[in-house]
């Protein structure tokens, strides 16, 4: 099934490659639970956990047999070390505390009131969404991804076309939605930017990656699902965000680029 050929081909085949072996597997296993399973959100969680199941198998098979890599894994920035536990934590506060300083300016402003402490199933419900989101997309965005532009191309090409990919690929939805929370789109733009950043800086290590993408996540999880905070109209939506998300709005697109910013002067010449 695998040829180490592959290896040699351009990206565009690699890449349908290794999603059509990922589909042909899957797809078999998806339809029946989306056909038999009344509960959507049920269908939704058990298609995805076998999705990305499968993905992982397949990941190690590619690394083994495509690219005759014997650490598969690490070679994708995954390894336990007291260095890539505290890139991670560095990430996890870094993202938590951007996201304070966003509540902060909105608090002083009178755009956001304070509302009341989360409970602690809240905090383990955030904690925990955003350390499986934050592990499955950047194994998958920062390693998989990443390795593979960078066989093909420069790595300012590979790292632009890492975040366009990554944020395209969020912004699957319906077109009324697009147009409606198109600012969006280039936050998602420059947070896939800023994770190459943090995997270049750590030498391709993902503890800094998975670190900030699961703290940005866990803290929208507890504004939004926590009610920790609610916006105090009338409120600026294009400048807080759309929806109350802050990759929709200028405050947090300000965030984000100086934060890119900030990660490109401290990179190494």
């Amino acid at each position: 099934m695998f040829r180490k050929s592959w290896g040699d081909r351009p990206l565009l085949g690699r890449l349908s490659r290794f999603v059509a072996l990922l589909l042909l597997v899957w797809l078999p296993l998806a339809i029946p639970i989306y056909a038999w399973v009344e509960d959507a959100n049920l269908a939704s969680i058990l298609a995805t956990g076998i999705l990305y199941l499968e993905f992982l198998i397949l990941l190690k098979l590619w690394g083994t047999r495509v690219y005759g890599r014997s650490q598969v894994f690490r070679a994708y920035g995954l390894e336990w070390s007291r260095r890539q536990v505290g890139e991670f934590l560095g990430g996890l506060l870094g993202a938590a505390a951007a996201m304070v300083l966003l509540v902060l300016i909105q608090v002083s402003l009178g755009w956001m009131a304070w509302q009341a402490l989360p409970s602690v199933r809240v905090l383990v419900e955030a904690m925990v969404v955003g350390l499986a989101v934050g592990f499955a997309e950047e194994l998958l965005f920062r390693g998989w991804l990443w390795d593979e532009l960078r066989r093909d191309y420069s790595l300012r090409k590979a790292l632009i076309l890492n975040g366009i990919i990554f944020a395209l690929l969020h912004f699957i939805k319906p077109l009324e939605d697009i147009l409606r929370t198109a600012p969006q789109l280039l936050g998602l733009l420059l947070l896939g930017v800023i994770l190459v950043q943090l995997t270049i800086r750590t030498q391709r290590r993902l503890g800094a990656a998975i670190g900030f993408h699961g703290g940005l996540v866990a803290s929208y999880y507890l504004l939004t699902v926590g009610r920790m905070w609610q916006p105090s109209p009338p409120y600026p939506m294009l400048i807080t965000g759309i929806d109350g998300n802050p990759l929709a709005g200028l405050l947090g697109l300000g965030m984000l680029l100086m934060i890119s910013v900030g990660l490109q002067k401290l990179a190494p010449r």
